[in-house]
């Protein structure tokens, strides 16, 4: 390690040491379960959205072994609302993984941790510098807008050889001792002060030797990922409620957008609405209410949801395809769920109890 790159960390650290985040939940009682559940749920989401998520997560399934036992429906009714619920499903899936492969100890190297489902280099490297003492370099959202400011490197980086680029960087400047505390402060410093649109730069202890600060050019780095025009789509989701109140629910296949998850059946807006909804459920439907559209973007398209109020024909009910099981479900509104489902659907369904 080189002269400036010891003066990098230590001029990070000292920051940390007065100004970095020290009492989150997950700071709390380290171990890489924690670790690993907190990195998981801070990709793509804020910290003070995931606080409560977390909190509940973890009284819930307070160790490894809780999560492996637990049901996949489980471990998504504790995700719904987070997004992005591959997540989920892969934190299961390694969850089972780290019991049956590891005897239910977390693998001591990035690279075992990388072999993980939904474990990435920088969540591997997070989990094994913060709760085991490893030195290992991250490269998170926050991390990769200090350093290519801090080195003014071009270029998006989604792209593989500025990913390279900023790896080798990190790599050069983690330091060997207090790697649990550099992470933390990298993380925090790209969060609290080095910030996507308005960094506060005159309080940043890297300003002096920033490159992108010393040609007051900090919001031209790191470069933009390509513009590209999301798609639409647009689909009809059926509520169907029973001569209970009861309303019908359709278990997404496990890949995919919301996959496992509940949620409404859906069909294509075009056509007849009774003939669609009893060849996919083969359910007899009557009184239809149709409310207002409204849009839900994922990361790569629009979905486009016109909900559609409608009663099953009570007369015709017992005779229809439709079974209780691991595909169908009659929901009660009035009922807490403990079902994965995704935020439009829980939405829906409180509007549905409304309206009964």
């Amino acid at each position: 390690m080189t002269h400036s790159d010891k003066t990098f960390s230590e001029q990070v650290l000292k920051w940390f040491d007065q100004h970095g985040r020290k009492h989150l939940p997950w700071q709390q009682n380290i171990t890489p379960y924690r670790v690993w559940i907190s990195e998981i749920m801070l990709q793509q989401t804020q910290v003070t959205t995931v606080i409560p998520y977390f909190e509940r997560f973890m009284a819930s399934f307070p160790a490894v072994a809780d999560l492996a036992s637990a049901s996949e429906d489980d471990v998504l009714h504790h995700w719904s609302g987070l997004g992005y619920y591959s997540r989920a499903r892969n934190l299961h899936k390694a969850a089972r993984m780290i019991l049956e492969n590891y005897a239910g100890e977390f693998p001591k190297s990035v690279e075992q941790l990388q072999q993980l489902p939904g474990i990435g280099r920088s969540t591997a490297g997070a989990i094994a510098s913060i709760s085991m003492g490893i030195r290992a370099p991250i490269l998170d959202g926050n991390v990769k807008r200090v350093l290519a400011r801090y080195r003014a490197v071009e270029g998006w980086p989604g792209q593989s050889a500025v990913a390279r680029q900023l790896w080798a960087i990190a790599e050069e400047y983690t330091p060997q001792k207090r790697g649990a505390g550099y992470t933390q402060a990298m993380m925090d410093l790209g969060a609290m002060v080095c910030t996507r649109s308005k960094p506060s730069c005159l309080i940043c202890p890297l300003k002096d030797s920033c490159i992108a600060h010393q040609m007051g050019e900090e919001t031209r780095y790191p470069g933009s990922k390509p513009k590209k025009t999301k798609p639409e789509r647009a689909v009809k989701m059926l509520m169907i409620i029973n001569q209970n109140g009861e309303v019908l629910l359709e278990k997404r296949p496990p890949t995919g957008v919301w996959g496992g998850l509940w949620g409404f059946p859906e069909i294509q807006p075009d056509g007849n609405l009774s003939e669609k909804a009893l060849q996919l459920t083969g359910i007899d439907i009557i009184e239809f209410e149709e409310w207002d559209s409204f849009r839900h973007t994922f990361s790569h398209y629009h979905l486009d949801i016109t909900p559609v109020k409608t009663f099953a024909n009570s007369s015709k009910l017992h005779s229809c395809q439709v079974q209780e099981g691991d595909h169908w479900h009659w929901f009660q509104p009035d009922t807490p769920s403990q079902l994965g489902l995704a935020a439009p659907v829980t939405r829906l369904l409180k509007k549905i109890k409304q309206s009964l």
